[in-house]
């Protein structure tokens, strides 16, 4: 049997997520308490020596809205719905709040952290399989963010998180020319599949499925995993969604991780556990709390079956090592 692994992964984007579905006047607080956050996950994390992946937009690499300006790419997407463009809602403000687009003194506070690898979550949050965009485009915007991380951080970005989990083999195709070897990938369920193709159904199936069981098994063995000459495509198992003030349902998520935590473990597979930073943005303490409780499950876990954490590099080299 395989050694168990617990894998995390965070899409860490403040508002160049979000920009697009929430006025940023009304998340000040939101973003300020998740600055705040970002550090006590850190500490958490480096106390129940567990690592983890945080894909980031590569805006919040930036200094200012200058500096951003300066490494944006000069192919922009071309999205049908304008709205998806973080180029074309930058321009549309009357008024930006930097603490909720750029964050570099984060950055550096995640690179210098055991165990931490910081990945790429595209430059300007990108839609790869929305219409109107195109291939050269996203080339262009993942030219970007390597540019800057390089220029700024002496750092190459080897991991990737597609925003809104988008991605089709065209996008898989011109990250691997870009040089990401290791890429997150959906569950195989039915309603995580073509996020694109948003609907009711879909979003009630994964809702429903934090509580009960709705799909396959979350957890897969390492040799699952596809790669073959391509990127290595790891799976996420389960989304951590925040709390938000009802503690039954909070708790039977969180359960509901352990179980699923504790039957990885047992059968030797691989645990993917993924969520955003902001997520944490109200309730923050209990959302802290809670996220406590999983990591001292983990340890648990360690002890009783070697579990082991690695961030999604270091799960995409033991893939490439069988």
């Amino acid at each position: 049997m395989e050694r168990p692994i617990f894998t995390i992964s965070l899409d860490f984007e403040l508002h160049w997520g979000r920009f697009d579905k929430y006025p940023v006047d009304k998340c000040l607080t939101y973003y300020s308490e998740t600055r705040k956050a970002i550090p006590k996950m850190l500490a958490m994390f480096e106390s129940y020596g567990v690592h983890a992946t945080w894909a980031a937009v590569g805006g919040l690499m930036a200094d200012n809205l200058e500096e951003w300006r300066s490494y944006s790419p000069d192919l922009k997407p071309t999205y049908v719905q304008k709205d998806f463009s973080a180029y074309h809602w930058v321009e549309r403000q009357q008024q930006l709040y930097p603490d909720t687009l750029f964050a570099p003194e984060l950055v550096r506070e995640i690179i210098q952290s055991k165990g931490q690898e910081f990945g790429c979550h595209t430059y300007s949050h990108y839609y790869t399989c929305e219409k109107g965009q195109q291939s050269e485009q996203f080339r262009a915007d993942l030219k970007a963010c390597q540019r800057l991380a390089l220029e700024k951080f002496d750092m190459k970005l080897e991991t990737l998180v597609f925003p809104r989990n988008q991605y089709d083999h065209d996008a898989i195709h011109v990250a691997s020319e870009e040089g990401f070897g290791t890429l997150r990938s959906n569950p195989e369920d039915w309603f995580w599949r073509h996020t694109e193709r948003r609907s009711l159904v879909k979003k009630l199936f994964r809702t429903g499925d934090t509580l009960i069981s709705m799909g396959k098994d979350s957890f897969y063995p390492l040799s699952a995993v596809e790669h073959s000459n391509n990127p290595v495509l790891l799976p996420t198992s389960r989304l951590l969604r925040p709390f938000v003030g009802n503690k039954m349902t909070h708790q039977r998520r969180i359960s509901r991780i352990k179980s699923e935590m504790q039957r990885s473990a047992e059968k030797g597979m691989v645990y993917h556990l993924w969520w955003h930073p902001h997520n944490f943005g109200h309730f923050t303490q209990e959302n802290l709390h809670y996220l406590q409780e999983l990591l001292a499950f983990f340890q648990q876990l360690r002890d009783a079956y070697g579990m082991v954490s690695l961030n999604m590099k270091e799960t995409a080299g033991l893939v490439r090592g069988k």
